[in-house]
């Protein structure tokens, strides 16, 4: 079970939502580059970037500093937020981003999909499944689309997409636990696809929890808000044991919110 930290970034600083609304935000760290290198340095083998200002379509303004973690690091980099067509989407991976998130332009442009897995390969190209209470959720997961998420992501698989990045946005930034059932339902219903779970990671025991979904396609799990709090004594550890490689007032400005 692949552990990926988050990056949520908003003008240009590390931030967590709760339940994704912009009006519950906490800003956790002012330079998102130290933050990946942190992340980094506590053995993150990826990690998933998401830029906020440009889901909302306020504009891409965070690609820069995105661009900077891509440099800085030696694993790959997921980035979703505002990737809506197959130019942004060539951006992305000539910058150095390892592979795209379609969320939105998924829903509004299914076609893309298809095109961009033709032209860079269904391992650079996912699908961002965020959902409310079943709905799938567009425009920085301020509208809803009408459309179901396991049916959404049964036409998505169809249309040779390997990869779901599954978000409950009741979930996000609550530290209460992740929807395990509705996981498990998306993993019975897909033949071939693959499910990373997000939203709810509070502690260990969580972890293991995803970890009973592996016959159901979920490989993976995000986990944001819990790795700022230091909810994992195992942090520290990894901190100290490399700290000529990580500044520690990162580490303490993080992890003692």
């Amino acid at each position: 079970m692949l552990i990926i930290p988050a990056i949520d970034i908003r003008d240009g600083r590390c931030v967590r939502l709760h339940q994704g609304s912009y009006d519950d935000e906490t800003v956790y760290f002012d330079d998102p580059v130290k933050m990946a290198k942190l992340w980094r340095v506590q053995n993150a083998q990826t990690l998933h970037v998401v830029d906020l200002d440009a889901a909302r379509g306020e504009g891409a303004h965070n690609r820069d500093v995105i661009g900077q973690m891509c440099d800085a690091l030696d694993i790959p980099i997921q980035l979703g937020g505002g990737i809506r067509s197959m130019e942004q989407i060539e951006a992305a991976l000539d910058r150095g981003v390892y592979r795209v998130i379609l969320g939105t332009a998924a829903v509004r442009s299914p076609d893309l999909v298809a095109q961009a897995i033709d032209e860079f390969g269904a391992q650079r190209v996912v699908v961002g499944l965020d959902a409310r209470d079943g709905e799938v959720r567009v425009q920085g997961w301020t509208e809803g689309s009408g459309l179901d998420a396991v049916e959404f992501a049964r036409d998505m698989e169809a249309r040779g997409v390997r990869r779901f990045i599954y978000t409950d946005i009741s979930r996000d930034g609550t530290l209460e636990g992740p929807n395990i059932a509705a996981y498990r339902t998306l993993g019975q219903q897909l033949s071939a696809a693959k499910i990373t779970a997000s939203g709810g990671v509070g502690e260990h025991n969580d972890l293991l929890d995803v970890q009973t979904l592996e016959p159901y396609g979920v490989d993976s799990v995000i986990v944001g808000t819990a790795l700022y709090e230091n909810r994992f004594p195992c942090q520290q550890f990894w901190a100290w044991q490399d700290k000529e490689n990580v500044d520690l007032d990162t580490f303490s400005t993080a992890s003692l919110r």
